[in-house]
């Protein structure tokens, strides 16, 4: 199905019964909240019954309520303004513990990235990386740790490794100068999707550079300005955007780019041993047996 649900609604608006209008009201003034209930809650909001909920689903055209579900999410993840958020937060959470709420939720993005990434894809990333003369990360605003943490280690394993943090366009565009097609840049962006880092990589794709980007979907605004795409699940929790998953993605990267490096990382890491130790760098561990 290529049309939004707010699209639907509007076309089979004149088949509704009373209890899908009193769906289809509620979800087009309400779409954000609607987005993240059960259907069960919905039905109970709504004034319907659960199996009404579900029903009217497979009307409009979906496999059931996941779907729809997911068909309202999909609209709504990049439209929510800081206060929606908090509106929607405060509504999925209502008792429940928010410890397990948002432990599971991460959970759930695990294992759906582990299920999505596509393994050939992650693999000619590796490959690329490698291949490449500089290595430029770009993560702005809620992502630029992500950028930093990827960047940290792989200035431990490459010469040219250059970090883009800021969240204006023109900034991202000035670090960008110069690029080539021998060059590779790792870019970070989830919803809400940041301007300047789609902007970015739609220029470096354009300077023949090889883009990677990690985002939650082929089809994101980052996703379509990418050569290749790392799928790592996000989350919205209230003002926090959880990016537990794509720093376990993160991570395997890291790994996969560490494999096959052992006796340069050993010189590496060896030398720095020596600095810390002489500069402190660490708080010695005290026995306190």
């Amino acid at each position: 199905m290529n049309d939004d649900i707010l699209s639907v609604l509007q076309r089979k608006a004149p088949t509704f019964s009373k209890g899908q209008r009193k769906l289809a009201n509620y979800i087009t003034e309400y779409y954000d909240k609607a987005a993240f209930m059960t259907a069960s809650r919905l039905g109970k909001t709504v004034g319907v019954s659960e199996s009404t909920v579900v029903r009217f689903a497979v009307e409009l055209g979906y496999d059931g309520y996941p779907s729809m579900q997911k068909a309202m999410q999909d609209m709504v993840l990049n439209r929510l303004t800081s206060v929606q958020r908090i509106e929607v937060a405060n509504d999925r959470i209502g008792d429940q513990d928010v410890v397990a709420m948002v432990l599971q939720s991460d959970a759930d993005k695990l294992r759906q990235t582990a299920e999505m990434v596509n393994r050939d894809e992650f693999r000619s990333a590796v490959q690329a990386i490698r291949d490449a003369k500089r290595i430029y990360i770009l993560g702005a605003r809620s992502v630029a740790p992500l950028a930093s943490f990827l960047g940290y280690y792989l200035n431990f394993m490459f010469d040219n490794v250059r970090i883009i943090t800021a969240s204006g366009a023109s900034e991202v565009f000035e670090r960008l100068v110069g690029l080539t097609s021998e060059d590779v840049v790792i870019a970070f962006s989830f919803p809400r999707y940041s301007a300047a880092t789609v902007k970015g990589a739609q220029y470096s794709r354009a300077t023949g550079a090889t883009v990677i980007g990690v985002t939650d979907s082929r089809l994101s605004p980052l996703g379509q300005h990418c050569d290749k795409v790392i799928v790592a699940k996000s989350d919205m929790v209230s003002l926090v955007d959880s990016i537990v998953a794509p720093l376990s993605v993160v991570n395997a990267l890291i790994v996969a780019l560490a494999s096959g490096q052992e006796q340069t990382l050993k010189h590496t890491f060896d030398a720095l041993e020596q600095v810390w130790e002489e500069y402190n760098v660490y708080e010695k561990r005290v026995d306190n047996r």
